[in-house]
């Protein structure tokens, strides 16, 4: 791996002579010089390439009971592998040469980690919503792990060779143009650039058909409506004129269910505690709002895929007039491309993640916050602290077709643009990428080739699976 360019940070006031924006795309054309687009095509697996072993040492610091959950789910098919895997291509990524032209990265940026959520002004933003391994890193680290998600899923959905390769070259070409037109904007239109969006499915009412448009409209619809009202009405029921999370283990188990007597009260009360501390992280005008409402009880949840065996509260609080408000706390361990890339260390894993997350997206959930904590067995750990449904949704991806998974694509594309514009040198990135076709071409050939990869790493878990040497639960 290539180290790190020096070239300037943009855009820090008060430092005298920065670049200018020529010096900027200057910069990004003599990367390209040194740094190929062929060069950019390469995956050449290691000798002693073991991704089994890799995700094995991920389950090191997870939940043990849930880890055979978490292969379950990634034995599903090869796209939820993938899903599941952001170790193990990071760890292929890093065996390549790299540009040097860092920002910060999503660190896991496959279909399924962009989608709707609701911002504070309440319109429907589409954005990057997965932030557990965000980290700075060269830029085209997020692209490749796009493009090679829409090819991975491309073939889960029997996509021709044909239809994949159109779909992953819109799908470069998107970020390419985008990134162009973001180094010719200014600071503030670059910072403000996001995806509305009702006012893009507008935009596409002439292109989709209208099956496909009932079916964006649906997700949209659903997206609305999920909050903490619905959250109430879907995880609890009444006991005693009180609401309590309803148990459904493995994937939700109350917290006096796991601990009992004692321990379980010493726990609660180290609960209020970290709620808390989470409160500090929080704007004093947040603080204020947050103070109106009541612990009622908190539960363990069984989030994602490669999050499974990471630990997920959802936590219960009511408002004085009886309305809910769910928060998910959901732990924090190092990003998988920390060891891979050169950059700042953290204390607080769950700042990490609010900072990466507030960097990248156009506009974040207001009670976006995190903290840090003893866990039963005294093991101090980070967590961030979210809503747990604020209008969040997302698109199927196993039942597109490849008209919807291409202009899906674009918009993972450009929101992923957006966000690397925003917290990187745009001007460089514009430079290396250019005006011609050469970059997407590079990206189509790369996302097959690892597609590729992606299979027979499937397969390689599937049959550590049948020869037991890891456990797998199937069904949840």
């Amino acid at each position: 791996m290539t180290e790190r360019d020096t070239f300037p940070d943009p855009g820090r006031v008060g430092v005298v002579d920065q670049p200018t924006r020529a010096e900027r795309l200057e910069h990004g054309e003599n990367v390209r010089r040194r740094v190929s687009f062929d060069a950019m095509a390469e995956h050449i697996p290691a000798r002693d390439r073991d991704p089994i072993g890799l995700l094995e040492s991920q389950a090191e610091t997870r939940v043990p009971d849930l880890v055979p959950i978490r292969y379950g789910r990634m034995a599903q098919s090869s796209f939820a592998f993938y899903r599941g895997a952001a170790l193990v291509m990071a760890d292929d990524l890093s065996r390549a040469q790299t540009t040097g032209l860092h920002t910060q990265l999503c660190g896991d940026a496959h279909l399924s980690n962009f989608g709707l959520f609701a911002t504070p002004e309440r319109t429907l933003a589409f954005d990057v919503n997965d932030f557990d391994e965000t980290y700075p890193g060269p830029f085209e680290w997020d692209v490749k792990r796009l493009v090679a998600s829409l090819a991975v899923a491309g073939r889960s959905n029997a996509f021709s060779g044909k239809q994949r390769k159109r779909i992953v070259l819109a799908c470069a070409a998107e970020y390419r143009e985008t990134m162009l037109s973001q180094a010719e904007r200014g600071e503030l239109d670059v910072w403000y650039s996001h995806i509305d969006a009702a006012a893009q499915l507008d935009e596409l009412r002439d292109v989709l058909d209208s099956s496909t448009r009932r079916r964006v409209q649906k997700t949209i619809d659903k997206s609305r409506g999920r909050d903490s009202v619905q959250a109430l009405s879907r995880l609890t029921t009444v006991v005693d004129g009180q609401p309590r999370i309803v148990s459904t283990p493995p994937l939700i188990v109350p917290i006096e269910e796991i601990f009992t007597g004692t321990q379980a009260e010493d726990i609660e009360r180290e609960l209020n505690r970290r709620l808390r501390d989470y409160r500090d992280t929080l704007p004093a005008a947040r603080r204020v709002l947050l103070d109106r409402y009541e612990y009622v009880q908190t539960a363990r949840k069984v989030v994602g895929v490669g999050s499974v065996g990471t630990r997920a509260w959802i936590i219960l609080l009511r408002g004085p007039g009886g309305d809910p408000l769910f928060l998910q706390a959901k732990e924090a361990q190092p990003s998988v491309l920390e060891k891979y890339a050169p950059g700042p260390s953290f204390v607080n894993h769950g700042e990490r993640v609010v900072t990466g997350q507030q960097l990248m997206q156009a506009a974040s959930d207001i009670f976006l916050g995190w903290q840090h904590g003893p866990d039963a067995a005294g093991v101090m750990r980070d967590f961030y602290v979210r809503q747990l449904r604020d209008g969040k949704g997302s698109a199927v991806v196993e039942t597109m077709k490849p008209d919807l998974m291409t202009m899906y694509g674009r918009l993972c594309a450009r929101v992923l643009a957006y966000a690397h514009a925003r917290a990187g040198d745009r001007f460089a990135i514009a430079g290396y990428l250019g005006s011609g076709e050469g970059f997407d071409k590079t990206l189509a050939a790369f996302a097959e080739t690892y597609a590729d990869q992606n299979e027979h790493d499937y397969t390689v878990l599937r049959k550590a699976i049948d020869d037991g040497r890891i456990s797998a639960q199937s069904g949840t």
